[in-house]
């Protein structure tokens, strides 16, 4: 899974050239995309916040997500303490570039699916990415 193409770029081929078998390789399973949907809507950075969402994601799962999603170039991780190491998670370009499937899903879900939740207001016009309230950084003292 760690194999990157010349431009750094994600590269499995596992199973065939298919893009649709090969996104599903990544994101296919059914977890990783409510990472991504806490990483990117949900404004969620550190371990902690990803681990208490509501459906209860176990620890050792999230722990491989979040590696799987760092190795694929889709999410960076950053330290914001050095003891014990801890590390804030955000989404790379590449990782924001899902927001277009993420929508898509729900669309398709709140038309297939009854009881689905609504989306927030901007959601499906593409303004409803959340933004981190503060940073969980700090600043280097001179």
């Amino acid at each position: 899974m760690k194999s990157r193409d010349s431009r750094g770029n994600f590269a499995c081929l596992k199973r065939s050239a298919c893009p649709i078998a090969n996104a599903l390789d990544l994101l296919g399973d059914k977890w990783t995309l409510l990472v991504v949907r806490d990483l990117m809507f949900r404004g969620k950075r550190l371990y902690g916040e990803l681990a208490e969402c509501e459906e209860g994601i176990p620890t050792n799962i999230l722990a491989d997500r979040l590696k799987r999603l760092e190795e694929a170039g889709l999410v960076r991780k950053a330290p914001y303490q050095d003891r014990p190491v801890r590390y804030e998670y955000s989404l790379t370009a590449s990782g924001k570039d899902l927001f277009g499937v993420i929508r898509e899903i729900v669309r398709w879900a709140n038309k297939h699916i009854p009881g689905t939740g609504v989306p927030p207001k901007g959601f499906l016009k593409g303004t409803a990415l959340a933004r981190p309230t503060r940073s969980r950084r700090r600043d280097p003292v001179a």
